[in-house]
């Protein structure tokens, strides 16, 4: 008899127990993506924390689910299809990939118009508050929209110190409207993922590529680069995305988890991230004993002069994909920009 009750207050805690860990578990699980290393900045410092938020702030209710570059689901110019198809409930991908898939965004891109990724998201990230950047984002809940710091130009054998140097180079490019910047100076533009830019530096099929400190460290390019010319020429704008269907289902208060870490709260985050890991992919190089290459103010004004003219023509073009007055978007992009530069690098001028 005494056995038989022993057996049963066993099996009666045994049962309490996978009750209480039942309980622990995440009621739902929403999968994430994005086209980078799970080492990046990406992941270890914007996913896997916004993750961590969102179950804090729906006690454990919530678990988020991330794939990287090494997953199925890592491939660059499938990010925002994954999500449209509720492959995926989230992603994070590269505006300008595939091309011309947001037209109105792209106008974040032209030469010489960010020099700070706080400035720059911050001024994307408005333009979609205020209705100008069209059907871009349609039928997707928008978590955030950034950009990345100034650019920079970054070759294997031949220094980049002024426009000439650019003629004829074959430079890897983020999107269309860099390509575009990229023509106008005389160089080839190349299209490549970054997953494909370390193979093709090594074999010479580009010599160059125009991308972040961050970007040519974390795809391991500074290992054969040797120039790296800092002119913050150009951005590159990004998306952080939710299916629409998906987020709808949910529960109200995962709805206000979500609303509450993301927005206005998430995008003003990007400018001390990118700071890291720009500053991570410069110390790489500096390591390595590579030339920087500092294009001075008057310089930089030159070469944005120089670009006007294509300038004028990719808005004018935009009108053909279905934006309605580009300039204007421009012009207010153009207004934001300095209306951020000045609030966060009053300092820096």
């Amino acid at each position: 008899m005494n056995v038989r009750k022993t057996l049963m207050s066993l099996l009666t805690g045994a049962s309490m127990l996978a009750g209480a860990g039942m309980a622990q578990a995440a009621d739902i699980t929403l999968k994430v993506s994005h086209y980078l290393p799970p080492s990046h900045g990406f992941q270890a410092d914007f996913l896997e924390s916004w993750a961590k938020q969102l179950s804090e702030k729906t006690n454990g209710k919530v678990d988020v689910k991330i794939y990287d570059a090494t997953s199925a689901f890592g491939k660059i110019d499938r990010q925002a299809d994954q999500v449209r198809a509720g492959v995926m409930d989230m992603a994070v991908g590269l505006n300008g990939i595939p091309r011309d898939r947001y037209p109105s965004a792209s106008i974040i891109e032209m030469p010489f118009l960010v020099k700070y990724a706080d400035s720059g998201s911050e001024t994307l990230w408005n333009l979609y508050k205020e209705g100008l950047l069209g059907s871009d984002y349609e039928n997707f809940k928008v978590l955030a929209l950034f950009t990345h710091e100034g650019g920079l130009i970054h070759t294997l054998d031949k220094p980049v110190r002024s426009l000439d140097d650019l003629k004829g180079l074959r430079l890897r490019t983020p999107s269309p409207a860099v390509s575009a910047m990229l023509e106008a100076f005389g160089a080839s533009p190349v299209g490549l993922p970054p997953s494909a830019i370390y193979e093709n530096l090594q074999k010479g099929n580009i010599e160059g590529l125009v991308t972040t400190w961050d970007l040519v460290n974390a795809v391991k390019a500074n290992e054969l680069l040797k120039y790296h010319t800092d002119a913050a020429a150009y951005t590159a704008g990004f998306y952080f995305v939710m299916n629409k269907k998906k987020y709808d289902s949910l529960p109200k208060d995962v709805q206000a988890a979500i609303d509450e870490i993301s927005a206005d709260a998430l995008v003003g985050k990007f400018g001390g991230w990118w700071d890291k890991w720009e500053a991570a992919g410069k110390a790489d190089a500096e390591k390595r004993g590579d030339e920087i290459i500092t294009i001075d103010d008057a310089t930089r004004a030159q070469w944005q002069e120089s670009v006007q003219p294509m300038i004028k023509d990719y808005l004018e073009g935009l009108k053909e994909k279905g934006v309605a007055d580009p300039q204007a978007v421009y012009k207010r992009a153009q207004e934001l920009v300095a209306e951020f530069d000045a609030k966060y690098h009053a300092d820096d001028k």
